[in-house]
């Protein structure tokens, strides 16, 4: 009986874990990780990036998202969408080809291959025969041409991956028909572009590396016309009427030649070099589109002058007289245009550029052609990301005051709706409005909202002008002076050149209750900021803490602190700083909390930690941690990197100013930057967060960093004794040391006038000395203390204090439980003596059931070193759930993750991309899209009377049909009916 009941109980509690946490990784937000192709479904009004990690990600309206993955870790090439269907093609640089569909599972659409297949040629024949160039899906949706190296064209019938050895058109049959005067009939080369007649889809053009262009008649299986270009062939484009070609070379020129014209003359006046007349790179793509009412639009990347502008990444716009380079940051991966119409052949509306690092959209209806803003694959590395910070559940008022802020930074996007609206965002509203803020290298913070599927950008703060720093006034990079050739203008917003690393956020803690927000940087600067709905010109005093507080011995051997402005800062609309703590020596700040409805700031760094009256703009006390023999922690992170990173902006800025041809020096010294940049990140990481790597017995005093604080808490709990609470300050250090300070606060009669006042209460040394990740205090009921101000809004219910309080230390290797006030040790849960994993990031979380509303339990969130997630059950800390979440090879991902007050979380899986993950059964944020063939198409037309004509007639005419299907060249749509029919 008694094993019954507990087997009961275990059910019990077995389904009540299934009711809180369910793990998954639920979407990916930012921008893709080296994008390496580009594609996009002028129908379905869908775009399609592949990566080259062989990932696939498709995006229509916001909230319609896709993503895929190829089993092979090769980079994405090619991609094209079938012509009216929900298919897609991938290219992968091992010379597969991938067949992707769109398929309706439960109501919703998902991406999933349904094919592969690579070109096999005869026995014995180099690889080169089958390599593929260059693809084309055919308008018909059932034919792929797969142009090769050896100069060859296999045609492919599609779903099946069927090669139509009948139909290919081999080196041979192109050679013998090229005319004899056409050099010789030298080597064409690799296929390099193919081109379909927008008005005749028989008519294809073949383009060859050495400049031939053949036009090909795929009906009756030969050569049209030869169109004998002599220079390096890079594209091709064929304009809508079918009367012209356009082809771009690799010296920077382009021709314009006549169809069906076969004996034209005077080659050479077809040639326009347009920023000739010294060398130039090539044109790696052109392409023309008419307008209804005036000149055709004339687009093409690429055609710099080599010795001045090399290094320019730019795609030029030709309308009328209107010309302008586009100047981008980043690489240009491929660009495509989006038309106007629903069926995409009216004036060109927009231009959709990827390079390397962003996705850039430019409104080409507007005067200007001013940049759309994205409302997903925004650069969320425009700047690198130093740390993050979510908010849940953000007040209305405080929401509306941020948009509104935001606005006025965007006057210069284009008012034009985002142009990609493909699909359908099944998902629900929000339940609830969050915040991701994230700080940069730069010194900025950026405000996303985090609510739903799309990342969007909100609002943006920079801290740098507070300060002066090393930018060099003359260094302009936007558009230069009237009438300069190139007519270049910037566009984008990735600019990964920090002007001075002193200025990285490494902590941000926001109430959303007060609007309060504090900001803390690498050079040991704590800005106390609020928000103001107008501008505001003011000067921001700085209030100067010895945290060694006159000990001899130490000298500072790190970078300097930042210098304040004296004069007085017009601060726009938004967050405006009105304090400033600069802690000495200015080490990177390693902990920081605020306290809105007491006006108090906490901040630690590697020497001890500090409070601060923001109200009074006064130091209420310093505590020093610093061990007397620890020499390393005064070794500023910056100082063995800061040279390189600054001779190499310098360098930079002299490339940029001088514009000299550099492209193989620049290209390396990107990647060194990135490389430092790197490395100054994962030095910041390691040194400051998880310095020394421990072993599982207990660490000497002696070891360094063990002065570093980690983590700071405020709580209004029982410090003296057990029936007086009192506001108190809490602070664990790398050493495994927690100090307790007792806070005496004026009435709020007298708050702006008498001062704060603290007294040391309490301290615990753990025996182990592990490092102290997390401070919890529970009430009288086990819960955790409610944030300031919630309360007073009435969001939460008060603490309960009548019953005991206790205190949650979370150490890096186990989870002890302490009494309030006597602080004597109740129980303790041990995690690196039983699996050897650490703890590195600590969160408290509220779970609720995914069945009952108004039941849920709160719990600490934990990740590992190992890259685990657990669950740990309050107040008795019981483990409740492990998931695998992050490889434990990533260490950045780790450093990086944040956990959310409802059980979600987000981490960096890559530079510019943050996964988001649920531990909670009930709080899920993930797409739920469908896509479906446009009700206008001829294939849908066909399908749907095909599907109704089986419905309605009898089994002797389906029997016929069956049969019919059974041919060889059964068409993918015929398929479809077959499927349906059977």
């Amino acid at each position: 009986m008694k094993r019954f009941r507990r087997h009961g109980h275990e059910s019990h509690r077995d389904r009540l874990k299934q009711e809180l946490f369910q793990f998954n990784k639920t979407v990916e937000h930012g921008f893709p990780h080296q994008p390496s192709a580009l594609g996009f479904s002028p129908s379905l009004q869908l775009l399609a990036i592949g990566t080259r990690s062989g990932a696939i990600k498709l995006y229509g309206a916001p909230g319609v998202e896709f993503m895929g993955l190829h089993d092979e870790n090769a980079a994405v090439t090619q991609v094209h969408f079938m012509n009216h269907q929900v298919e897609l093609v991938t290219l992968l640089d091992d010379n597969s080809l991938h067949m992707w569909t769109l398929r309706g599972h439960k109501g919703q659409s998902e991406l999933l291959e349904i094919g592969r297949f690579m070109l096999t040629g005869p026995p014995g024949a180099p690889p080169s025969v089958t390599r593929v160039t260059a693809v084309l899906a055919h308008s018909s949706g059932e034919l792929l041409l797969l142009g090769t190296e050896g100069g060859h064209v296999f045609v492919v019938e599609v779903p099946g991956f069927r090669e139509l050895e009948e139909r290919n058109i081999s080196l041979d049959q192109v050679s013998s028909s090229v005319p004899d005067d056409y050099i010789g009939r030298r080597n064409l080369e690799h296929v390099e572009a193919l081109q379909e007649n927008p008005v005749d889809p028989n008519q294809v053009v073949l383009g060859y590396g050495r400049g031939l262009m053949v036009i090909w008649d795929l009906q009756r299986q030969r050569a049209v016309q030869h169109i004998p270009a002599t220079q390096q062939l890079e594209s091709v484009w064929w304009t809508e009427d079918g009367s012209f070609l356009l082809s771009s070379h690799s010296d920077g020129s382009f021709c314009r030649w006549a169809v069906g014209v076969e004996d034209e003359k005077d080659d050479e006046e077809k040639s326009d070099i347009p920023y000739g007349h010294f060398p130039c790179k090539a044109i790696s793509k052109i392409v023309q589109l008419p307008t209804a009412d005036g000149p055709p639009f004339l687009l093409f990347s690429g055609g710099m002058p080599r010795a001045s502008y090399g290094d320019r990444h730019c795609i030029t716009v030709i309308h009328g007289k209107t010309h302008v380079a586009l100047d981008f940051t980043s690489r240009i991966i491929d660009f495509f245009v989006i038309r106007d119409g629903a069926k995409h052949t009216g004036d060109p509306r927009a231009l959709v550029v990827l390079v390397e690092e962003e996705l850039v959209v430019l409104d080409l209806q507007t005067e200007g052609w001013p940049v759309i803003q994205t409302p997903y694959l925004v650069p969320l590395h425009s700047s690198a990301i130093t740390c993050s910070h979510h908010v849940s559940s953000i007040p209305l008022k405080l929401w509306e005051r941020l948009l509104a802020a935001g606005e006025l930074q965007s006057r210069h996007y284009s008012k034009k709706p985002w142009p990609i609206i493909g699909g359908q965002n099944l998902g629900a509203d929000p339940p609830q409005r969050d915040l991701l803020l994230t700080g940069h290298e730069d010194g900025s913070v950026r405000f996303w909202d985090a609510s739903g599927v799309c990342l969007s950008p909100m609002y943006k703060l920079s801290t740098a002008g507070v300060f002066h720093t090393d930018s060099d006034p003359n260094d302009n990079m936007n558009q230069g002076p009237e009438g300069e050739w190139p007519p270049f203008r910037k566009v984008g917003c990735f600019d990964p050149y920090s002007d001075d690393p002193r200025l990285g956020v490494q902590k941000i803690h926001l109430c959303k209750y007060s609007g309060y927000l504090t900001v803390a940087g690498t050079a040991g600067q704590i800005l106390v900021l609020e928000l103001n709905d107008e501008a505001a010109e003011q000067t921001v005093e700085a209030t100067v803490v010895d945290l060694l507080q006159g000990q001899e011995g130490f000298r500072w051997k790190g970078h300097a602190r930042l210098d304040v402005r004296e004069e007085p800062v017009l601060f726009p609309p938004g967050f405006q700083p009105f304090a400033l703590v600069q802690c000495q020596p200015p080490a990177v700040v390693t902990a920081l909390t605020l306290h809105s409805e007491w006006k108090l700031a906490a901040f630690g760094t590697s020497h001890g930690f500090g409070l601060f009256d923001y109200q009074q703009k006064t130091n209420v006390f310093i505590k020093c941690t610093l061990n007397p023999g620890d020499q390393l922690a005064m070794e500023g992170p910056l100082s063995r990197v800061k040279s390189i990173k600054k001779s190499l902006r310098q360098s930079f800025r002299r490339i940029r100013r001088s514009r000299v041809s550099l492209r193989k020096h620049h290209a390396n010294n990107a990647s060194k930057l990135q490389e430092a940049n790197a490395r100054l990140e994962a030095e910041l990481a390691e040194m400051e967060l998880a310095p020394v790597q421990r072993k599982i017995e207990a660490r000497s005093s002696d070891d360094s960093f063990t002065g570093l604080v980690r983590t700071l808490y405020f709580a209004d709990t029982f410090l003296s004794d057990s029936s007086h609470s009192t506001p108190s300050l809490w602070a664990g250090t790398n050493g495994g040391c927690v100090f307790a300070y007792m806070l005496r606060l004026p009435p709020v009669e007298h708050r702006a006038d008498e001062p704060v006042t603290a007294q040391q209460a309490k301290e615990i040394q753990l025996m182990h000395r592990a490092p102290v990740v997390g401070l919890v205090v529970l009430d009288g009921q086990g819960a955790p203390l409610p944030e300031p101000l919630e309360v007073a809004h009435d969001l939460a219910r008060s603490a309960d204090m009548q019953g005991s309080h206790h205190l949650v230390v979370v150490s890096e290797e186990q989870f002890k439980v302490f009494t309030l006030p006597k602080l004597s040790a109740k129980t303790k849960l041990k995690l690196t003596a039983v699996d050897g994993s650490r703890v590195r990031r600590v969160g408290v979380a509220y779970f609720g059931s995914s069945r009952t509303e108004d039941y849920g339990e709160s719990g600490l969130v934990v990740l590992t070193n190992q890259g685990d997630v657990h669950v740990v059950s309050l107040p008795h800390v019981k483990m409740q759930v492990q998931y695998p979440c992050i490889r434990k090879e990533d260490v950045s991902g780790i450093a990086s993750c944040v956990f959310t007050k409802h059980g979600q979380g987000f981490y960096l899986i890559s530079p510019s991309e943050f996964e988001r993950f649920s531990l909670s059964a009930r709080l899920v944020v993930e797409p739920r899209c469908l896509v479906e063939l446009p009700l206008g198409s001829a294939s849908k037309q066909r399908l749907d009377s095909n599907r109704s004509r089986i419905q309605s007639e009898d089994a002797e005419v389906l029997q016929e049909i069956q049969k019919s299907l059974e041919g060889d060249q059964t068409s993918f749509l015929e398929n479809n009916v077959k499927s349906v029919a059977s």
